[in-house]
Formats: structure tokens, sequence, C-alpha cells
């Protein structure tokens, strides 16, 4: 039986244990809640103009001319260019499986692809992902702040890819990100960015456009991949928090259940030594 010493050692580890998980459970919430409350008031606004662009998709097919300078974004890259994806995961640790999930996510995509892949990753722990994958990686977004979404920082993510897209460097681009649905359910999501695909169904074909195309759409789409970009990342952050509050909650959890374990072993353990004591006390005095 261990001995009684290492057992209360071990009792009180656990408990300590116990408390920082609690607390960054507690973090977590905090911080979900934040991120929770950001992400649903977005989405309203992210369902309105990606619905507004993609039902312009038919006019511009009809009239590549009406998109102006946009119109290269409403076609496919180069056959034999890459495929460009951008990859988000996390900037810390002690989440769960949020980042292996959307790992998995990558690989599959991938393994699907006929053509090369090139990444363009956000988060440090996507980059040591992708690194021990030995995929190619063309940028680290090393210095956004995964903590603090602005949508300026999100604008020169989407304006860098939309760059390279331009120039011919990609076929198209994909992002890897995780779908926030509640919170505790979050999936990663493989979702095309470019070239801007038509909405589902007939698309509008026959719009009016005032003021004239190339001038609205040329405004209008820019900001359109900027909020797309801005919400993947938001509802990526916000996925991060609910899987760490989650595998706060089980670690706690499971460092309660250890600590009764544990003390119940010390009890039998000081109630066996309370009893030896009890019988050499009587075997002695039977000598006497």
């Amino acid at each position: 039986m261990a001995n009684i010493r290492d057992l209360r050692h071990r009792i009180t580890s656990v408990g300590n244990i116990q408390k920082i998980t609690r607390a960054m459970e507690m973090v977590a919430t905090t911080k979900l809640r934040r991120f929770q409350v950001s992400t649903v008031a977005a989405q309203p606004y992210t369902e309105e103009i990606d619905a507004l662009v993609k039902g312009l998709s038919g006019a511009v097919a009809l009239d590549p001319d009406a998109a102006g300078d946009a119109a290269p974004l409403f076609e496919k890259g180069p056959a034999d260019a890459p495929l460009g994806v951008l990859f988000v995961g996390s900037d810390k640790g002690l989440c769960g499986a949020y980042n292996s999930n959307v790992g998995a996510a990558l690989d599959q995509l991938i393994a699907d692809t006929t053509g090369a892949v090139t990444l363009y990753v956000v988060g440090k722990k996507a980059m040591a992902y992708a690194e021990r994958r030995g995929h190619k990686v063309a940028a680290y977004f090393e210095d956004f702040n995964l903590e603090k979404v602005e949508f300026s920082a999100v604008a020169e993510i989407s304006n860098h890819l939309v760059s390279e897209f331009r120039q011919g460097a990609l076929s198209g681009v994909t992002l890897v990100t995780t779908k926030f649905k509640s919170m505790v359910r979050y999936l990663p999501t493989v979702a095309p960015f470019l070239p801007i695909a038509p909405a589902q169904g007939e698309a509008s074909s026959d719009a009016i456009l005032e003021p004239g195309g190339p001038e609205l759409l040329g405004r209008l789409v820019p900001r359109y991949l900027e909020t797309m970009v801005f919400h993947a990342l938001l509802e990526s952050v916000t996925s991060e928090y609910a899987s760490r509050r989650f595998a706060m909650k089980n670690a706690t959890d499971a460092a309660g259940d250890m600590k009764k374990d544990i003390t119940r072993l010390y009890n039998r353990a000081r109630q066996a030594k309370i009893t030896s004591e009890i019988s050499e006390i009587v075997s002695g005095a039977e000598a006497l």
C-alpha cells in the first residue's frame, strides 16, 4: 500500500492542478462570451454581403466588363499554379482537439487536390503543424494577433491573398478554418475563397447596377473578401476558446475524480496504520 505521506502530497498536487484548470476554464469562458458576441453580431452583415456579391456573379459572367478591375477575381487562376490555402490554427495550446481537427481537414484537402498546394498560415500551432507535415508555406502571418482580431489587420491578409491570385501565382484560394456553431459544437471548415463562386441556384443575370458596375463592384468586392476572411478568423478564435473551455472543464473534472480516488486510498492506508498500531498496543498489553 502507498505511503501515507506520498498520498498526502499527491492529494495536494492534484488539488493545485485542479485550481489552475478551474481558473483557466473561467478565463476561457469569459473570453468565449466576448468573441461569441462579436461573431453573432457580424453574422448578418457577412451573410448579406456574401449573398449580394454571389448574386451579382451572373451579371459578371454575361458581361465581365461590368466588374471592372474586380473581373479577374471571378475567373479561375492558371491551371498549373498551386492552390493557395489560408490555414488558421491557434497561438496557444491546451485547447483540446481544436488544432488537430483543423489540421486533419487540411490534410484531407491536400490529399483530394491533384495539383500543388501552398499554405498561408495564421497561428503558431498551425505553423508548427505545417512544418511537422512538411507542407510548403508561402507566408506565415506571425505578427497577426489572434487575441485581437482587428479588421484592418485582417484586411492585410485578405489583400495579400488577392494580390497573389491577381498575379497568377495561385489557381485559387481556399480557407481552412473552424466554424463556430455553439458552445459545444465547432467544426473544421474548408471553404472556397477565390475565384468568387456564383450563388447556388439561379444567379441574377439582369441586375441593374447603380452607380455603374465597375464602380460599384470595384468597391464592393474588396470589402466582401476582407469581410469573409475577418468572419472566418473571428469564428476560428471563438471556436478555439470554446474548445479550451471544454478541455479545461474536462481536466478540472478529471482532477476532482483523481483527488477522490487518492483520498480514498489515503483513508484506507491511514485506517490500516491505525488498526496496526492498535493491534500492536493490544499485543503488548497482553504480553505484560
